[in-house]
């Protein structure tokens, strides 16, 4: 009987243990197919069951790049720091706000020893023979820009300048007043003061005890507040032109001509330069 009781439990034990041990092994199968969540977890839904999400086509996801520039000639650059800028130019449509930038002041200082051109009912004046090269405007960097240019936005470093209740606004020896969204790119304006010009500014000969600075086709006097916009004086030798002139034909001789400004191409020291012409109408007899 002793072995007999014996057998039962170790008969009873074991139909336990293999009873628990199906059981666990269905309810880890069930787990690992996704019935049984495990503890502490979230249930995930179905496939059935998420929602769809819509992704935008390619066509949407295309950024038009608005930066095309129109360029007429010389080399134009946009400045690569400035990215959020929308850039275009259109040099058909010269602005200008103030032609007394361009007409032109006699030198007192500076009589001419040489007799003038004399055309149509007008004498040229100048300090230096003809000598003519083809005319090519100057590029001074990314940050210059010729009038009629048009930017969408000013950087953070450009001022405003009132002058006879127009405002502008300057950066960088640029110009330029509000319009249509954006700004356009004018001529420097007479009486304007900044305190300072950018490096690339060159120092021009007037006479004999003035000198002015010259940028961008603007010329300015330094006095006690800073650097003033002028127009130009006749006589004044520069190495370089802007774009926005015109090449124009008088009689049999070529002239750059930039608002009211002529300028004369000589050559100076084998260099091919400009300068200012003074012109005076013929007097009426």
């Amino acid at each position: 009987m002793k072995y007999r009781s014996s057998f039962a439990s170790f008969i009873g034990v074991s139909v336990i243990v293999l009873f628990l041990v199906m059981c666990s092994q269905t309810v880890f199968s069930q787990a690992k197919r996704g019935s049984v969540p495990k503890k502490g977890t979230i249930k995930k839904p179905s496939q059935a069951t998420r929602p769809s999400v819509s992704r935008p086509t390619q066509k949407n996801t295309t950024v038009k790049n608005r930066s095309k520039i129109k360029n007429s000639g010389n080399k134009t650059n946009i400045n690569s720091g400035n990215k959020n800028v929308n850039i275009n130019i259109d040099n058909s449509k010269h602005v200008n706000i103030n032609n007394r930038n361009t007409v032109v002041r006699h030198n007192n200082y500076r009589p001419y020893s040489r007799p003038p051109y004399r055309y149509g009912g007008r004498r040229y004046y100048c300090h230096n023979p003809y000598y003519y090269h083809p005319y090519r405007p100057f590029y001074w960097g990314p940050r210059w820009h010729p009038w009629g240019f048009f930017i969408a936005t000013l950087a953070t470093t450009a001022i405003i300048i009132s002058i006879e209740n127009q405002q502008y606004h300057y950066d960088q020896g640029v110009y330029y007043i509000a319009s249509n969204g954006g700004y356009t790119v004018v001529q420097a304006p007479i009486g304007a003061t900044v305190t300072t010009l950018p490096k690339e500014a060159q120092t021009v000969v007037i006479n004999e005890t003035t000198n002015n600075y010259y940028y961008g086709g603007a010329y300015y006097e330094k006095d006690e507040k800073g650097y003033k916009v002028v127009p130009p004086t006749a006589g004044t030798i520069v190495e370089s032109l802007p774009e926005g002139g015109e090449e124009v034909t008088i009689g049999d001789q070529k002239y750059v001509k930039i608002g009211e400004t002529y300028y004369q191409p000589i050559q100076k020291d084998g260099k091919d330069v400009y300068e200012v012409v003074e012109v005076e109408e013929e007097e009426n007899k």
